[in-house]
């Protein structure tokens, strides 16, 4: 059965919405949030913007099915990243080694997916219907695949505490810093004044941000 008869290509159910998916992704990567257009989407896969709207109320849930993508997206960076952390058979080197590295992945990925990366923390807009937007980022959200990154970045932590090397009363809201600390060295470099740094200077930006933030976690 197809999910659309007039298109120039024909989708089985549920075929059409991923391949709709796919499409918004590209256009957010290609312009960031602005460049979500679902006729546009609807477009690129080669059917009509009838067909589109089997699949999506309108644009704003097309964005937040791009929102999620960038999410996971964004924690698959960061789990590669702490994948490749350097081994310590000191646990609790090991756990400061995984919160740089899990904090490197995602400057990177804000940095090599500039335009998945600002669709992902794109306010919420009217029409999205996004209970979980209401979400102050400050407490673990549990194990929803959409939040993968703050629950990666949450295990990180209680590695720290678990291994002696974060005293207890570190820990409250220590997510919220950590997470404000990568977020806005990387709305910096994107597209503030440390856009303009020499390769060479921001990587050194980068890495003293990541021991500071470290540092900070580990403070006696």
């Amino acid at each position: 059965m197809s999910a659309n008869s007039g298109g120039k290509a024909g989708y089985h159910h549920g075929n059409l919405r991923n391949a709709l998916i796919r499409a918004a992704v590209e256009l957010a990567a290609d312009g960031g949030p602005e460049k979500v257009v679902l006729r546009e989407a609807a477009r690129r896969v080669g059917v009509s913007p009838t067909a589109a709207y089997r699949h999506f109320a309108g644009q704003a849930e097309l964005l937040h099915a791009v929102k999620i993508h960038g999410q996971q997206a964004l924690a698959d960076s960061m789990e590669k990243a702490a994948d490749e952390a350097p081994p310590s058979t000191d646990p609790g080197e090991a756990a400061e080694l995984r919160l740089s590295a899990i904090g490197r992945g995602y400057v990177r990925f804000a940095l090599t997916q500039p335009g998945l990366y600002r669709s992902a923390f794109c306010p919420p807009v009217a029409g999205e219907g996004e209970a979980k937007g209401e979400w102050t980022g400050v407490a673990a959200p549990g194990d929803d695949p959409e939040y993968r990154a703050f629950v990666l970045l949450t295990g990180a932590l209680d590695a720290l505490v678990a291994a002696g090397r974060m005293p207890e009363r570190n820990r409250p809201a220590a997510e919220a810093a950590a997470w404000a600390g990568v977020h806005g060295l990387s709305l910096l470099i994107l597209d503030g004044p440390m856009r303009h740094l020499p390769d060479a200077e921001r990587d050194a930006v980068i890495e003293r941000t990541l021991r500071m933030i470290v540092s900070g976690m580990v403070a006696p």
